[in-house]
C-alpha cells in the first residue's frame, strides 16, 4: 500500500500557505527591486529617503533570503514588509518628483 511521506491533513495546508506567502513576499520585492533599479539616484537624495543603493540592497537581500529560506516565514514577513513600505511610501514620492509637480 503506497503512502505519502505521512504527512497530516493540516501539515499540507500549512505548506501551502507557506508556498503562497513565499510566492507573494518574492513577487512584491522583485517589482519594489525592479522600479528602484529603473530610478535615478538623486531623486532619492531629493525625497529624503535612504539612497538608491541602501533600497536596492535591503531589497535584493531580502528577495534572494525570502528565497533561499523559504520555510522561514519571520524573513518572509519582512521582506513583505520592506517591499509595500518602499511601494507605498518611496514609489509615490520619486512619481512626484519625475512629474515636476511637487509634493503637494
Amino acid at each position: 500500500m503506497a503512502t505519502d511521506v505521512g504527512l497530516l491533513p493540516y501539515q499540507y495546508v500549512v505548506f501551502w500557505i507557506d508556498i503562497t506567502v513565499m510566492l507573494l513576499s518574492m513577487g512584491i520585492q522583485a517589482v519594489a527591486l525592479i522600479h528602484c533599479l529603473t530610478q535615478r539616484g538623486p531623486a532619492f537624495q531629493a525625497l529624503g529617503t535612504l539612497p538608491k543603493g541602501a533600497w536596492a540592497g535591503i531589497l535584493a537581500v531580502l528577495l534572494v533570503l525570502s528565497g533561499f529560506l523559504y520555510s522561514t516565514l519571520l524573513i518572509t514577513m519582512i521582506g513583505i514588509a520592506a517591499g509595500l513600505i518602499y511601494m507605498l511610501d518611496v514609489r509615490p514620492g520619486l512619481k512626484d518628483i519625475s512629474d515636476g509637480k511637487g509634493f503637494w
